[in-house]
């Protein structure tokens, strides 16, 4: 599903990314981790097009997506959220799952000379958001504004705007920062039952217990280049890791 191979990225000379390899199956989910500086973010923006390595590849889908603008890998069916949530915050929130959306231009174009067969897609569309609220638990707060949602339901309709588009591969950068034990909860759930439809799920994430938990692979960056990939199982007993980045076995457990 996803191959990186050799990535690398120095910013005024600093590496922030160095011979970064690693891989995702189709079905997986797949924590990259590592502590802040490791360039985690960096490889979810070099993967998703925002920013171009100075060397490697990403292929995604055995397509060669390394030189490829955001939107266009977005709609090859790689979708992600961000560590800082970036939403319309004067807009509802069903106004924002809109605008997420996969050909909204021809859809403001439908509504000004009535295609019918446009307009129909817009209805489509409008269907679709609707169920990816329903999915997260937002559907109540459509009409809301997203600056008036709580931080962690913001964060699910970052969530819900990111699968809009029923993504072939999904990035979530840090799902779990910031957010109480009962959003952690939800959040997991959501998770479980994208892994039941058989998604697949890039995530970066701090917390380590979430990580175990909700992973099958957990791939481990030092300075941007993979020092260990295996099971949570496996990294949990990899000495060099666990006093690296999780301070021995503390909150591993």
């Amino acid at each position: 599903m996803l191959k990186v191979t050799d990535l690398h990225k120095e910013f005024g000379g600093i590496k922030a990314v160095h011979d970064c390899d690693f891989h995702v199956k189709k079905g997986e989910i797949v924590g990259l981790i590592g502590p802040n500086g490791a360039g985690k973010t960096t490889v979810f923006n070099l993967v998703t097009g925002y920013i171009r390595p100075d060397r490697g590849t990403v292929i995604f889908d055995g397509a060669d997506v390394t030189s490829l603008k955001p939107h266009i890998i977005a709609r090859m069916g790689l979708s992600r959220t961000f560590q800082m949530i970036r939403l319309f915050p004067n807009m509802t929130v069903l106004e924002n799952m809109l605008l997420a959306m996969k050909n909204q231009d021809e859809g403001f174009r439908a509504a000004i000379f009535r295609n019918p067969l446009m307009r129909k897609k817009v209805k489509q569309g409008l269907v679709r958001a609707i169920e990816m609220l329903e999915f997260v638990d937002l559907h109540a707060k459509k009409n809301e504004l997203a600056k008036n949602l709580s931080y962690g339901q913001q964060k699910l309709l970052e969530i819900a705007r990111a699968l809009v588009n029923d993504p072939e591969l999904l990035l979530l950068d840090e799902p779990a920062a910031g957010v109480n034990l009962t959003m952690l909860k939800k959040i997991k759930g959501l998770i479980n039952k994208l892994k039941e439809q058989g998604k697949t799920i890039l995530l970066v994430e701090h917390n380590m217990e979430f990580v175990m938990e909700m992973c099958d692979k957990v791939v481990v960056l030092d300075h941007g280049e993979e020092i260990a990939v295996g099971t949570p199982k496996q990294i949990q007993k990899n000495k060099k890791v666990l006093e690296a980045y999780l301070g021995g076995t503390e909150g591993c457990e």
